[in-house]
């Protein structure tokens, strides 16, 4: 891709954006958002498949392509900031586990897996914003739809609920 392969820009797309159109749903409700950022995000990957330094730097293709896609989910939810309602946040969980916490359970496993499940849903969000996809404060707090105190009251309980968990 880095040398403008379209074939193989193709076969990422092909085997990425189902995947990442789910990521994006969990996180906003907004089809025309997650559609917007969608192509936002496979356009900067396209521009910008040269600088990706890989395995080199111990990251991963799906990884640059989470941490473009968020940011620029982030960046639509600002944009839309004005308008008189915020943007839907993301759905409300249903009672079976979405695909997105088995795949999170299968990966944190354990004690660590045991004490991401019991945690509150609105502290799991704002953890699972922060640390597993590696967005600062404010811009969890508008992917959320939260004021900053708030993602920073969530994530000190959060961080203080799995201490507790763990010991």
């Amino acid at each position: 891709m880095a040398k403008g392969d379209r074939a193989a820009f193709e076969e990422l797309y092909r085997r990425t954006s189902p995947w990442l159109a789910v990521r994006l749903r969990r996180r906003c409700g907004d089809e025309q958002i997650v559609a917007e950022v969608m192509q936002e995000t496979y356009l900067a990957v396209w521009r910008a498949a040269g600088a990706f330094a890989g395995a080199a730097v111990g990251g991963t293709a799906t990884g640059w392509l989470w941490t473009i896609a968020a940011r620029r989910l982030v960046d639509a939810f600002r944009r839309r900031a004005h308008h008189a309602e915020p943007p839907p946040a993301a759905a409300v969980p249903d009672a079976a586990p979405a695909a997105e916490e088995e795949a999170l359970a299968e990966t944190v496993g354990g004690e660590v897996g045991d004490a991401l499940r019991h945690l509150a849903p609105e502290l799991r969000q704002v953890l699972q914003a922060m640390v597993l996809d590696g967005l600062s404060v404010r811009e969890t707090a508008v992917l959320l739809g939260l004021p900053e105190g708030t993602v920073k009251t969530r994530a000190r309980r959060a961080r203080t609920a799995m201490r507790r968990a763990l010991v």
